[in-house]
């Protein structure tokens, strides 16, 4: 009897893994989930699905993976948002404590950008001209409640103009919706704008971080707080299963995704995307779980974006 448990515990995975991703296609997150589809077969032992689950800015993919089996067969992509979305009150589940990170990827910043071809120049511009069109300017960002809509919010209420929010269910319908002029700005992740900027198709006024970005193609483009205004927005992607999963199924998921992040060539592959990897194992993870609630928990109260999400939500 003993043996037979060995044998089945050995033998995880057996089938494919099924990896949600809670974002649409194109979008940053989902470009990683497809850079970790290549070399899950070697180091995992079984082929990863990506199932983009989109809706809900993150909430309806979460849903499903919270209340999936867990046995190492359903994982998800998570970014800032499984610990913003509860903040608002209007989760089916909490996530933090519904889900178990398992590893952290990456860091990534929230980058301001605006059509090359429209008049402004600089973030000062486009400042002054909301100021005397108030309502006109409109942002886009993957979802209320995001980190490209905190983001947006935040630069909105330091900058003190009023911006018009304009939701999308990825960073890709984010960035088409401004190419085509249905928005003047966007607030998204630097995989989501690289090729744009590289095309000169969209600049970038400032990213919302505490220093400067070491990516190449990124390290003109100054902070916001370089600019005189207190936006610090930061997001992040781990890989995350429902919580109660068995501990060598665990172990199995851990070491193969570290040495999957920390392959030179992924990094590699992260770093075309404007991505620096910064993994961080279990228990870090969830550490950083608890200080970035505790962290945005204050946030969203001090700015009013509490406030103002909920009632956008409604």
């Amino acid at each position: 009897m003993e043996n037979k448990a060995v044998t089945s515990k050995k033998s995880y995975p057996d089938k494919p893994i099924t990896l949600i991703v809670p974002f649409g296609v194109g979008g940053g997150m989902d470009l990683v989930a497809r850079l970790l589809e290549k070399s899950a077969p070697t180091h995992l032992g079984q082929p990863l699905i990506i199932t983009n689950k989109p809706g809900g800015a993150g909430t309806v993919g979460w849903n499903e993976l919270a209340s999936a089996n867990p046995d190492g067969y359903t994982l998800g992509m998570t970014g800032v948002e499984v610990i913003l979305q509860p903040l608002y009150g209007t989760t089916k589940y909490n996530y933090p404590t519904a889900l178990d990170p398992l590893v952290q990827i990456a860091d990534l910043s929230i980058v301001m950008v605006v059509r090359t071809q429209d008049p402004w120049q600089n973030i000062t511009d486009l400042i002054s001209y909301a100021k005397q069109h108030p309502g006109e300017i409109k942002f886009g960002h993957g979802g209320i409640g995001t980190i490209g809509h905190v983001t947006g919010e935040t630069f909105a209420k330091a900058a003190n103009i009023h911006l018009e929010q304009v939701p999308y269910q990825s960073a890709a319908e984010a960035m088409a919706s401004l190419l085509g002029g249905h928005v003047q700005v966007a607030f998204l992740n630097p995989a989501s704008v690289k090729e744009q900027m590289k095309n000169g198709m969209v600049k970038a006024f400032a990213v919302a971080t505490d220093q400067r970005l070491v990516e190449q193609n990124f390290t003109d483009i100054p902070t916001f707080k370089e600019q005189g205004l207190e936006v610090v927005c930061t997001n992040w992607y781990t890989i995350a299963a429902p919580k109660d999963l068995p501990n060598e199924v665990k172990v199995k998921l851990t070491e193969g995704f570290k040495v999957m992040i920390n392959d030179p060539e992924f990094k590699n592959n992260m770093n075309k995307l404007g991505l620096q990897v910064t993994y961080l194992g279990p228990t870090e993870s969830a550490e950083k779980w608890i200080s970035e609630n505790r962290k945005l928990s204050v946030t969203v109260q001090e700015t009013g974006i509490l406030e103002k999400i909920k009632s956008q939500k409604k």
